[in-house]
């Protein structure tokens, strides 16, 4: 029997982060198998995926390494309860994984997503400070226009009002720093000459709130969901530093930027800093399986290390933490970097990715700003570009691009008025060629320069 993939989907699933009226006019693309950062649909027509699968797809789809140690470890243990118990690939995956992290990170708190693991920090931060004779500390801090997961406390920490705003009415009273915004910034400073001017917003807040706070969360460096927006590693050093002075956590959601996504194993290495959690996911298991880890200093470990009466321990479970399967995919990812052919390529196509871009998007009369760190890319599109005036978000404009640029077999995913490519690190000049081409000429059907 021939099945219409399209109608069954429609009639059975509801997509995430989708209005599903649109389907109506571009109905769901029925992926049936992919390889390195290609996609093929049921009727084999190619989709080059720049956006990583929503930015977990590490090494490029069925990856032979990853496949390998996943279909080894499927033959051995699927999975067992995590209390009590434990399994060699996810002890191994720890032990490998310390070496590769900020010094001090040492104790490893699996969840199976990366909403769950900020969920997991704020949980530990909160804990630790009332165990630790800090009682008044219960509040959290977190920048403007910061995405950090779709669960009630990550939508709290969050700050995008496409994901928020219905929901402000059950969600937590946080305490909210104006971010960096180098784009639009209002010190008149580029990211030549600034000295993160900015930082006034977060210490002001800190004066006010620091000593009834127990975290602050922020994604470094990189703010995805608020448009790829980029800051400097100066900031994170000196929000290291007042959170030494405040005694607040500092709570660093790796989940998108980890794994060389921005050019070095961790955006905190930017900055030569380490976080008293870090939250890590997508990446870790290449886009392979549903995994996450909130990692946490033996400081913060040792306040809930007490005989069981005392009632201290973290009272946290999820039904697939430190799930076998989910960890031999990251061993398979960490085999694959310890050979550093990854590293030694992104050296040469980085520069290379965004020269390309710049030659080819700059001079639009649309584009405003065009930002990068390692592999990503993101062109802001803008109504006036003296005054850096915003397209109404009503008009969909990277919407219309992304369509568009479907039809050429390009999967773009544009945040608002704003595109962007985060291919798998393995990507190829010769595909940065084509996905550029075709994000420029569909820019230009949409807008014309």
């Amino acid at each position: 029997m021939l099945i219409d993939w399209q109608k069954e989907d429609l009639n059975h699933i509801w997509h995430p982060c989708s209005q599903m009226k649109d389907y109506e006019e571009l109905a769901p693309i029925v992926i049936e198998r992919g390889e390195g950062i290609n996609l093929y649909d049921v009727n084999g027509k190619c989709y080059k995926d720049v956006v990583s699968s929503w930015w977990c797809n590490l090494l490029g789809h069925c990856n032979p390494i990853i496949s390998k140690r996943l279909k080894e470890q499927a033959d051995k243990l699927e999975h067992v309860i995590f209390a009590n118990f434990s399994n060699k690939a996810v002890i191994e995956l720890c032990m490998r994984l310390k070496k590769l992290l900020p010094n001090g990170l040492a104790k490893f708190n699996f969840a199976d997503n990366g909403s769950s693991s900020i969920e997991m920090a704020m949980k530990i931060s909160f804990q630790y400070f009332q165990q630790a004779g800090f009682p008044q500390k219960k509040r959290f801090m977190a920048l403007t226009d910061a995405y950090h997961g779709e669960t009630i406390s990550a939508l709290s920490i969050g700050d995008c009002d496409l994901y928020t705003k219905i929901y402000k009415p059950i969600l937590m009273d946080v305490v909210r720093i104006k971010a960096p915004d180098c784009y639009r910034c209002p010190f008149n400073k580029t990211r030549d000459n600034c000295q993160c001017e900015c930082f006034c917003h977060c210490e002001e807040q800190f004066k006010k709130y620091g000593n009834e706070t127990a975290a602050i969360l922020v994604e470094p460096l990189l703010q995805g969901s608020a448009g790829m927006k980029i800051y400097p590693a100066l900031y994170l050093k000196k929000l290291r530093k007042i959170c030494d002075k405040y005694n607040v956590h500092l709570i660093l959601d790796e989940i998108a930027t980890g794994f060389y996504r921005t050019g070095k194993m961790f955006a905190a290495n930017h900055a030569d800093i380490t976080p008293d959690i870090m939250c890590i996911s997508k990446g870790l298991t290449g886009g392979y399986m549903p995994m996450a880890i909130a990692i946490t200093t033996d400081k913060i470990y040792d306040a809930f290390y007490d005989d069981y009466n005392t009632h201290k321990a973290f009272m946290h479970s999820h039904t697939y933490s430190g799930n076998p399967l989910g960890a031999s995919c990251a061993l398979g990812v960490l085999d694959i970097l310890k050979t550093g052919t990854i590293q030694k390529h992104l050296k040469e196509v980085t520069p290379y990715f965004n020269n390309l871009i710049k030659e080819k998007f700059l001079n639009h009369k649309n584009v405003g700003e065009i930002r990068s760190i390692g592999l990503i890319n993101a062109i802001e599109l803008v109504k006036n570009k003296n005054t850096k005036e915003p397209f109404e978000s009503s008009l969909r404009i990277g919407y219309q691009i992304y369509k568009k640029a479907l039809e050429k077999g390009v999967l773009l995913r544009p945040l608002g008025n704003v595109i962007y490519f985060n291919p798998p690190l393995i990507i190829k000049k010769e595909d940065m060629d084509f996905v550029v081409k075709i994000a420029f000429e569909c820019l230009n059907e949409i807008l014309p320069n």
